[in-house]
């Protein structure tokens, strides 16, 4: 399966669906679990400060502890694929300290006050953690952190044929693109927002569907297997992303009027306008999030032509003739390129 590379070849065990969710919960756990307070205290924090949520950290903590168990373990068995492996590594830090910062900074108690704060959240969460954490490669590396009894059982569930068949279909470009679409624009209805901020298990839904939806999303770009597709397929889902996320925040941005009427109280006590805190959340959104898609398309381009610029040569043509010389008879073969 593409999505891990074991050195096994198991027997299929209809297993699968415990270790998918499991791994599941723990890509997602972090942003689960990053909004603990109820809503009746969310109007107006008390301090800006680092919130280190046991169960956040705690999960952070086990999935980068799983992370370098099994990149050593990895990096022992020989030198094949080192260079690669170290990228992996570099890709995968980058995204959980971003990932990290997003979810017990102080960013994350700003957002709790302000709408633009909550945009730089979810946008550094879904176009910046995401696609390093895919880049990284750590379904494969974290099974190499278990026990070899646990490795061998996961590498029955993940050849169980219906879990294959089901992964391919979800991290493939149309029904990645849908549901990460369909998210974004979802919860940004104001109906659903404003249940979000006053709900705190709606709270956690969303952010779970933002998370989620962007790690398929950027499967389908950057992950295992998408270089083995069209990368015009990609550069679309790339270019079409970038235009209805820039649609979503001009429409946001040029609102006359509050999206989020939750908003009014907490970003008044800091002094600003809850109006402008919502135009600057939407330009957030409108104009660098686009940016980030237009060079993850530019990217994608390049290595498209680069991959072009490396094919071999084709061969130059050549002919059969016969040698006349020494009178030989025999055929020889000449280049017939000028």
């Amino acid at each position: 399966m593409a999505a891990f590379a074991l050195p096994m070849r198991p027997r299929r065990t209809p297993r699968a669906w415990a270790a998918a969710a499991a791994f599941a919960a723990c890509a997602a756990a972090p942003s689960v679990l990053a909004h603990p307070l109820p809503a009746a205290e969310r109007s107006m924090p008390s301090t800006f400060g680092w919130e280190f949520t046991p169960w956040v950290t705690t999960l952070l903590a086990v999935s980068l502890a799983a992370y370098c168990i099994g990149y050593v373990r990895l990096r022992s068995r020989g030198n094949a694929g080192r260079p690669k492996r170290n990228a992996c590594l570099i890709a995968f830090a980058a995204g959980w300290l971003v990932l990290a910062t997003a979810l017990v900074s102080p960013l994350d108690s700003l957002s709790e006050a302000l709408f633009s704060a909550h945009m730089v959240q979810h946008e550094s969460m879904m176009i910046v953690a995401a696609p390093l954490l895919v880049a990284g490669r750590p379904l494969g590396i974290w099974v190499w952190a278990l026990p070899r009894r646990a490795r061998s059982g996961v590498g029955r569930a993940v050849h169980w044929r219906p879990w294959r068949a089901f992964w391919r279909w979800i991290v493939s470009p149309v029904p990645a693109w849908i549901l990460h679409a369909a998210a974004l624009w979802a919860w940004h209805a104001p109906v659903l927002f404003e249940a979000a901020l006053a709900n705190p298990l709606i709270h956690t839904l969303q952010h779970a569907s933002f998370l989620i939806t962007a790690l398929l999303f950027w499967w389908s770009i950057v992950g295992d297997g998408a270089t083995r597709r069209r990368s015009g397929h990609a550069m679309l889902s790339l270019f079409t992303t970038m235009a209805h996320t820039g649609a979503l925040g001009a429409l946001i941005t040029l609102a006359p009027g509050l999206w989020y009427p939750s908003y009014i109280e907490p970003a008044s006590a800091l002094g600003i306008d809850p109006l402008r805190d919502q135009q600057l959340g939407g330009l957030i959104m409108w104009v660098p999030a686009a940016l980030a898609y237009l060079l993850a398309a530019l990217g994608v381009a390049g290595r498209w032509l680069a991959r072009g610029r490396a094919l071999p040569a084709a061969p130059r043509p050549i002919e059969v003739v016969e040698s006349r010389s020494r009178g030989s008879g025999a055929p020889s073969v000449q280049d017939a390129s000028p």
